[in-house]
């Protein structure tokens, strides 16, 4: 370590100290200035061209402005996967960044680890392995993806098939990272090797794409330098909500537990439905009770029920905050159920405790793991769970004096409580609150040490699930005592508490450990509860605190305040905590049944039963607004009090403020602040005129409207903001309006309304799930919930836009099958291709167009448009070439297009009029000519006509109509379009439910399944390619009247000759040849046969001679052309030089200036 040079001081881009530097730098600007002459550009163009280079970055840089709903507080941790093919160091990448970030040696890695990674951050870190089914779920819920690359290798097929599916699934970032880079030895191999596959990664990501590289592997981990720039970049990316997970709630699971009996198992011999626990943190959108989900390479289940759980891998809390650096406690923080953290590991039934070799139970100097600690505690378990709960005490409230015990009934009289409430006096008199607890502790048998950790961790679950922050994470146990006036029993007390919930809110309570005692005010007939302190009774010497004057008339008061809030209904806890009807609802009953709901807090167990609703017989009918107090309303019509608040509204002048008494109004209201009962005099006159805090809050709003007004007055165009400032504005605004309005909702209640949110660690019991996941489980393959849209249950036909890969070989065929990636869903489904026709028709397709674009329905789940999806032919790891044979996008969902396919109907005329034919063989029957009556008929040669009627005989016969007269010989057909719908095929890939999890097979192709049967393929006879023979047409001759020959002219009349009947002189004559003519005859032709050959020879020879001389020729040409080129090249480089020559000439710079610049 000592070796290792120093690194330089870097400078805080961020954070208090760059702040301060910036404020000490603001006054030296005026003293130096920044000259802007000295930096201006010389020439216009220049100065243009520099303009629209940043107009052109400022415009790179917007995007479509999307509302991130990922809570800021919270946020879920960021899913990191590692991809990759086999052997190229995924496993020693994860291990690497795993130990940089929790200096914690993972020897197994299965399944996804959570690591905190900073102050406000956290990373699941997840491993994918070489199978597609995992690289389509990893793509779908990744947010950043650590592709690595063999470098030594180059890319290799898997890569670009990620890359793909990427693309069609929102295109999470991507940083690519190269390994075995320590098996190139040359430098310059290794440098040449870097660039290409730069900018290969450039070319399929983007220009500018982030590539690191690991040089080799020290210790079974990569150099801790690599790993520490690496983890460094991973820590400060931000990332963009994708459009698809913003609206879907989904979770990458943790672990997995089968809960179903074992006994139902057994007697079903494994093969019932299970009930499955998954464990997770929730992502994308908030997850309702009663939503559909969807595990891919299972199916759609439904969840049984969802619970909030204690986060495991919790963010540093609120002291941690104030340092800088993440504490070194805190960096080892690590979950990871599936891998072998701390000897723990999850399966799916059983936890699994691994102690390496021998440990000494006394030796507290070796760091012990999670798995020690656990063994080591249940060897210290000395009774069993029934005998604790024997033991156990409950407490019912927060206030009450003594514990319920699991032991028999001690209610049996008034005395013997009274008697244990005296000796519960005796014993803990003038003790503080934490003598007591601990007394209690020790004498008493009470709690042991961890039913006091299962009570702490019960209630901080109930405090989480509550959201309440009010500072302290127990409620106090107050039992103190005063002295009832007129009496002298100790016995009879009163019980306080610090608030109207700590002591419930019913009349009469008594609790196990004594009697309960209210106060009395005056004629009240109800009980009102008193707080009070140690001293009970004060005598007229000592001088009582500010806080304890007047108890009794701020008690009465604020039992009145109570009372009148009781009176109104929480409609939102009846709706979604109770299961009562809406006129249950609108009646009586939740008052009487809201002591028997169990989603009340145990400071709700009894309740306060009004006089106004029981005395109150004739009740309105609208019950769903508050009763109006007629005489409370009279006190509006004092002019005095309305001149008092007539400065609250934006009407009223501000000097009015302050001026008027406004107790009445206060009083009336029953709202007023809240007194600090221990502050002095000036925070109580603070406290008792809030209407001077409310008149500078409206005094603040006036200013800013009149700063705005000014402003937008001033100068019009500068508070004007574009297009996309505005809109994330408005978004801005409503997450403010949306958060401001469930800030002082119940947690549980908010969950009912709105879902848990995402960043919470919910835990989800599903139902009826195939208990080929649970055997078939592997903690390698990853699990994942997907939350389904209402819209998204339901199935229909969907029609898509489709373009088949540019790297796929193969032609898609319609009604072949094929597996399709769209949504959360992976299903084999039968597509019909088909294209636009003009906008009048969508046409069939029978095979899919090249590098062009077409439409696709099949039958399958209804997705919301603008989906992405990619398809596959198979999904196996051993089929040859590229997989993924399509991309597309979801276009509609709606089923009223129909897919029309051409169809042909050919007919022959049997009998022919001048523009009219009788037509047969194009119907069978009459009625079908009927249908088709005016529909457009057209004959082989182009002759267009019109179906006109159904004759009588013979069948289907029907006479047209044509603009020419047609032929016997003429084939006349009628083209039509035939309506055809996709085929209601819908198979679930379901890969998580196989041991081989790679070799699901779904429907094949008839020609495989031909194949593997080993059967031929049927020869139909009329199916056979024919040689087609069409003999040779005849036609008759033009016969023109005579009538007709006489008034032509005479050059267009015929010229038919009559052939002669008698042979002239040339054809009677007789040639009769001497021996010797025949002889010389025949010498001639043998001549002439000769100098025929010759001849040709001669052409062959000349002809092989030119082929050379041609060939010689072109060389020469090419060389000539390849010197004109560089002469060209040469021309026109000097031109350029000369033209900018001139040019900078003229822009006043020229060869002096340059001269200058280089002096």
């Amino acid at each position: 370590m000592d070796d290792r040079p120093h690194k330089a001081h870097r400078p805080s881009q961020s954070g208090a100290k760059a702040e301060k530097k910036k404020d000490k730098g603001k006054g030296k600007e005026k003293q130096q200035g920044f000259n802007e002459k000295a930096f201006a550009p010389r020439s216009g163009r220049r100065a243009e061209k520099q303009g629209r280079r940043a107009a052109e970055r400022d415009q790179t840089r917007l995007h479509v402005p999307l509302v991130n709903r990922t809570p800021d507080d919270q946020p879920p941790p960021t899913v990191v996967a590692i991809v990759g093919p086999p052997g190229v160091g995924k496993t020693t990448l994860m291990k690497s960044l795993v130990r940089r970030y929790t200096k914690q040696t993972l020897n197994d890695v299965k399944g996804p680890v959570t690591v905190v990674s900073g102050k406000k951050k956290r990373i699941t870190f997840i491993e994918c392995n070489n199978d597609l089914n995992s690289m389509v779920d990893i793509a779908k819920v990744a947010d950043l993806v650590l592709l690595m690359i063999d470098g030594s290798y180059g890319f290799e097929m898997e890569t670009f098939e990620f890359l793909n599916v990427l693309q069609s699934h929102g295109f999470p970032k991507v940083i690519g990272v190269l390994s075995h880079l320590d098996l190139i030895k040359k430098a310059a191999t290794l440098r040449a090797t870097k660039k290409a596959l730069k900018k290969r990664f450039w070319t399929e990501i983007y220009q500018g794409a982030k590539l690191f590289y690991l040089s080799g592997v020290l210790n079974g981990r990569y150099p801790d330098t690599e790993i520490l720039n690496l983890s460094r970049f991973i820590s400060v990316m931000k990332f963009r909500p994708l459009v698809f997970r913003n609206s879907h709630p989904y979770l990458l699971a943790d672990r997995l537990e089968d809960l179903t009996p074992r006994e139902e198992i057994r007697e079903s011999k494994g093969k019932c439905d299970r009930t499955v626990t998954i464990y997770g943190y929730l992502r994308g959108t908030n997850l309702r009770q009663g939503t559909k989900v969807h595990i891919p390479g299972v199916g759609d289940l439904d969840v049984k029920d969802v619970s909030m759980l204690g986060d495991p891998c919790p963010l540093p809390d609120a002291d941690s905050e104030k340092r800088r650096k993440l504490s070194e406690k805190k960096k080892l923080l690590i979950h990871a159920p599936m891998s072998d953290v701390g000897g723990v590991v999850y399966d799916k039934d059983a936890v699994y405790i691994n102690v390496p070799g021998s440990f000494t139970r006394g030796n507290t100097d070796v760091p012990q793991g999670e798995g020690e600690r656990m063994v080591m505690d249940l060897q210290d378990v000395g009774s069993t769970l029934e005998d604790r709960v024997a033991r156990s005490q409950i407490r019912l409230f927060g206030s009450s004096s003594r514990p319920l015990e699991a032991g028999p009934s001690r209610l049996s009289g008034d005395e013997e409580m009274d008697e244990d409430s005296d000796g519960e006096d005796e014993g803990e008199d003038d003790d503080d609150d934490d003598d007591e607890e601990e007394g209690y502790d020790e004498e008493d048998g009470g709690l042991s040490g961890e039913e006091d950790e299962l009570e702490l961790s019960e209630g901080e679950e109930e405090d989480e699930e509550e959201g309440a922050d009010q500072g302290r994470s127990v409620p106090r146990n107050v039992r103190r005592a005063v002295e009832r006036p007129g009496s002298g029993t100790r016995g009879e007390r009163v019980d306080y508490a610090d608030s109207d919930s700590d002591l419930g809110d019913g009349e009469d309570e008594e609790g196990y450990g004594g009697t309960a005692r209210r106060v009395h005010f005056g004629d009240e007939d109800d009980d009102v509860d008193v707080d009070s302190d140690d001293d009970a009774e004060l005598s007229d010497d000592e001088e009582a605190p500010h806080w304890k004057a007047d108890l009794a008339s701020k008690a009465l008061s604020a039992y009145q305040q109570h009372s009148r809030r009781a009176r109104r209904k929480d409609w939102i806890k009846l709706i979604y905590s109770t299961s009562l009807t809406p006129e249950q609802i609108l009646s009586d009953q939740p008052s009487k049944s809201t002591a028997q709901s169990d989603g009340d807090a145990e400071d709700e167990f009894f309740t306060i039963k009004s006089e106004a609703t029981v005395g109150r017989a004739d009740e309105d009918e609208d019950r769903t607004k508050d009763v109006l107090d007629e005489e409370g309303l009279k006190a509006w019509e004092d002019e005095e009090l309305l001149d008092s608040i007539r400065g609250l509204f934006i009407t009223g002048s501000s000097s009015q403020n302050g001026e008027g008494g406004d107790e009445g109004y206060e009083d009336l209201e029953g709202g007023g602040d809240f007194e600090d009962l221990e502050a002095g005099d000036d925070d109580e006159a603070q406290s008792h005129d809030p209407e001077a805090t409310r008149a500078a809050e409206l005094a603040a709003k006036k200013e800013a409207l009149k700063k705005k007004f000014d402003e937008q007055y001033d100068d019009p165009e500068g508070s004007k903001m574009d297009f996309y400032e505005e809109k994330k504005d408005e978004m801005a605004r409503q997450l403010q309006i949306n958060r401001a309005e469930f800030e002082d909702v119940d947690p549980e209640q908010r969950a009912l309304v709105e879902g848990h949110r995402p960043g919470t660690y919910v835990r989800i019991e599903l139902a009826n799930v195939p208990c080929e996941m649970i055997e078939n489980f592997d903690p390698m393959y990853p699990i994942i919930v997907g939350g389904l849209l209402p819209a998204e249950e339901r199935f229909g036909y969907v029609q898509v836009r489709i373009k088949r890969h540019r790297w796929f070989t193969r032609t898609l065929k319609t009604n072949d099958p094929l597996i399709l990636s769209l949504g959360w869903r992976r299903f084999q489904t039968i597509p019909i291709y088909s294209l636009d026709d003009h906008s009048i028709r969508m046409r069939m397709l029978k095979y899919t167009p090249e590098h062009m674009h077409c439409y696709a329905t099949f039958y399958g789940p209804v997705s919301l448009p603008n989906t992405g999806f990619c398809a596959f032919n198979s999904l196996s790891n051993s089929a040859p070439g590229f997989r993924i044979s399509a991309t597309g996008v979801v276009l509609d969902i709606d089923r009223s297009s129909k897919i029309v396919k051409k169809l042909k109907l050919t007919g022959v005329p049997y009998k022919i009029f001048k523009n009219t034919a009788f037509v047969k063989d194009m119907f069978s029957s009459a009625l079908e000519v009927a249908k088709f009556e005016g529909a457009n008929i057209r004959t082989v040669s182009g002759i267009r006509g019109q179906v006109k009627k159904a004759l009588a005989k013979p069948d289907g016969a029907f006479r047209a109509t044509f603009e020419d007269k047609v032929l016997m010989s003429d084939i006349i057909f009628l083209r039509a379009w035939y309506s055809i719908q996709p085929r209601k095929f819908y198979n679930p890939v379901t890969s998580l439910l196989l041991s081989e999890k790679g070799e699901w097979a779904g429907m094949r192709l008839t020609g495989q399944v031909r194949r593997d049967e080993g059967t031929k393929t049927p020869l139909n006879v009329n199916s056979t390619y024919k040689k087609v023979e069409r003999p040779a047409r005849r036609f008759n001759t033009l016969k023109v009247p005579r009538k007709l020959q006489a008034a032509l002219p005479y050059a267009s009349k015929p010229k038919i000759m009559k052939p002669q009947q008698r042979q002239t002189y040339m054809q009677k004559r007789a040639v009769v040849m001497e021996p010797e003519e025949k002889k010389a005859v025949a010498l001639l032709q043998q001549i002439r046969a000769l100098r025929k050959d010759q001849v040709a020879r001669r052409k062959g020879k000349q002809e092989e001679r030119k082929a050379v001389h041609r060939a010689k020729a072109e060389k020469e040409e090419a060389k000539k052309d390849e010197k004109d080129k560089e002469k060209r090249k040469e021309y026109m480089r000097v031109a350029g030089m000369k033209s900018k020559r001139e040019q900078e000439k003229e822009e006043g710079g020229g060869r002096h200036v340059k001269r200058r610049k280089k002096d």
